[in-house]
């Protein structure tokens, strides 16, 4: 299933694509997809539900994050060896695991808000998951039946907050509208294999990411074992895990983004971004 959210802003409803790539409304089955219903009964009941008893959602509506909000928003870090030697980093022997502030998450097509004095924005396409299940010391061969579903994210990122600015990385990649998610959450019956999606990234039409979760070096499965060694993860929990080369940063000389600016982004099954970058 994919499921969508749709509306203004901060007054979504919740809605699942038909076979004719239609969106239903589902607010009758289920109030909001997040924390609170997010898990296994979900499923079942949307399931069960008779799509074409449900109605559509009016034409030209607005697409929000598919999920209403986020207990932890958790990424990982240079996750991609050809993106550790772009950066000029070593590869990691642990994931490096950062968090991005859950007020950043935004619909796949709004608009990207520079922050006030941003000199570096930068862009950075990923696989993001989406915990169905609470995980507490999970092993590596039971993470993915945990796993809710997927969906696209673009880890949009200050670099100069993140490494200019002392502290931890959250600084650069936390602004409003940094975590753009969607447009839908691909539940995971419907992805066979999340280590072999192809991604990509353009920038003013160009293509400046391609790749595949093929080369991640911390698998989704890994990853996710990993952080429950760590940290209690819950339903509706997202962790985005990583990007492959091709990012501002590691362009030489380095390239970032100014308002006027327009990004579009996707990955295999989980469909396209747009945005346009904006001057807060």
């Amino acid at each position: 299933m994919k499921l969508v959210r749709f509306g203004p802003k901060g007054a979504e409803r919740p809605g699942i694509i038909d076979t004719d790539g239609t969106i239903r409304d589902m607010s009758g089955i289920v109030a909001d997809y997040g924390p609170e219903t997010i898990g296994p009964d979900l499923i079942a009941k949307l399931s069960a539900a008779d799509l074409t008893h449900r109605p559509a959602a009016p034409e030209g509506s607005r697409i929000g994050a598919p999920v209403s909000r986020i207990g932890h928003f958790i990424a990982i870090g240079l996750n991609y060896a050809d993106h550790a030697a772009e950066t000029g980093a070593a590869i990691p022997k642990e994931p490096i695991v950062f968090s991005k502030a859950p007020s950043c998450l935004s619909g796949p097509d709004d608009d990207v808000l520079v922050p006030r004095g941003s000199r570096k924005l930068d862009w950075e396409v990923e696989l993001a998951v989406v915990i169905g299940e609470r995980c507490d010391y999970v092993g590596k061969d039971e993470a993915l039946s945990k796993v809710f579903g997927y969906a696209l994210c673009n880890d949009v990122s200050e670099r100069e907050y993140q490494a200019e600015r002392g502290g931890q990385w959250i600084k650069g990649k936390s602004a409003p509208t940094f975590g753009p998610l969607g447009p839908w959450l691909v539940t995971a019956d419907e992805v066979s294999d999340p280590q072999k999606l192809s991604m990509f990234l353009d920038v003013n039409g160009e293509r400046r990411q391609t790749g595949s979760t093929e080369t991640m070096i911390f698998s989704v499965a890994e990853v996710i074992s990993y952080l429950s060694e760590f940290m209690v993860l819950e339903p509706g929990d997202v962790i985005t895990t990583g990007t492959p080369p091709g990012v501002g940063l590691g362009m030489k000389p380095p390239m970032f983004l100014k308002a006027g600016d327009t990004m579009r982004l996707g990955i295999e099954g989980l469909g396209e971004q747009n945005q346009k970058v904006v001057a807060r």
